[in-house]
Parts: structure tokens; C-alpha cells; sequence
């Protein structure tokens, strides 16, 4: 649904489906950020339990029971062996839930600190650390309980359109003080 909404003209969208599979994501996310070095990754995943269109704010690196779509499971249930147990990401979730509850979408936007240590996480962790936290993961629930694709597509659009004014704007700031 985004790839058809888009998102404003000087952004390049590029949407993978990525298998729920740890060692097709260990792969997968590196070489996704060594072939368009960009400027922030949002990941989106579906969870079950959630009701809310929910921001993460960061991944954890060990964890990991759960076994994948190939019946595999890390034997060292980490990430990364010998990486940070958590990693935030630059965004500021807060202000982007702020922002985009003040559009008045029809989708309530809520924010979260645990991603559930399935390949979300592992997927989102993966990312933060490949990308010194440039990165964002957005939970949504499964189709029509309650948002349609329409209302998440928009929903997403907005939260994307935020996460890169605020990256803009807190890149210029660095570089004004630097300037300085």
C-alpha cells in the first residue's frame, strides 16, 4: 500500500519483503544497506497481539528462542555476538507519535520498547547496528483488525514523511554547531 502512495518527491522508496528467516536477515539487511547506502531503513512487521500502529525505539541483541519460517534458531541467540545489548535508534519516536497523532489520521499511533525477540527484533537490531541506529521498525496489526491497507499505507506514509523531517532537521543542527 505505501509503494503505491509513495512518499514526497525527493525520497526514493524501495520495498523488499523480507522471509522470517535469522540467517537470510543476517545477509539480507547488510547488503540491503551496502547497495543504497540511505539515508534511514524503516522496517514493518505484523504482530499479532498489536492493536495500534506501535513505533519501536529499539533492539535488543540477545534473546532469541523462537525457531524461523526454516525451523532455525541461532545457537548463540544473539544478533551479534559481542554487540551492545540495545540499540536505539536516532529517531525520536516520541516526537514522531506526537506528530503524527496531531494529523488526526484514523489509526492510533502508540510507542514501544520491546519489538518481542522474534525475528522483528532481530531483524530491527541487525539494521541499528549496520546503520549506527539509522534505522526505524513500525509494528502494525494484521489487516482489517482494525486498520485496512488503506489506513496503514497512510498511517506509514506519515510516520515515514516525520522520522525524515526529524532526521533532516537534527542533521542540520550537527552540522550548523560544526560550522561554528
Amino acid at each position: 500500500e505505501l509503494e503505491k502512495l509513495g512518499l514526497r518527491d525527493d525520497v526514493d522508496l524501495h520495498v523488499y519483503e523480507v522471509p522470517v528467516e535469522y540467517q537470510t536477515v543476517q545477509r539480507l539487511i547488510p547488503a540491503l544497506w551496502k547497495k543504497h547506502s540511505p539515508q534511514l531503513v524503516v522496517h514493518v512487521g505484523v504482530s499479532g497481539m498489536a492493536t495500534t500502529v506501535t513505533l519501536e525505539k529499539c533492539g535488543h541483541n540477545v534473546g532469541y528462542k523462537g525457531l524461523d519460517n526454516c525451523r532455525f534458531c541461532p545457537g548463540s541467540q544473539c544478533c551479534v555476538e559481542g554487540g551492545p545489548e540495545c540499540i536505539d535508534s536516532i529517531i525520536d519516536m516520541d516526537a514522531v507519535c506526537r506528530r503524527v497523532s496531531a494529523l488526526g489520521l484514523d489509526v492510533t499511533v502508540t510507542i514501544s520498547k520491546d519489538a518481542g525477540r522474534y525475528l522483528c527484533d532481530f531483524t530491527y537490531y541487525t539494521s541499528l547496528y549496520q546503520s549506527r541506529g539509522r534505522s526505524a521498525f513500525v509494528h502494525v496489526p494484521p489487516l482489517g483488525k482494525p486498520y485496512s491497507a488503506e489506513q496503514l499505507g497512510r498511517a506509514l506514509q506519515a510516520i515515514i514523511e516525520e522520522m525524515l523531517d526529524l532526521l533532516e532537521h537534527s542533521e542540520d543542527k550537527i552540522n550548523c554547531q560544526h560550522e561554528h
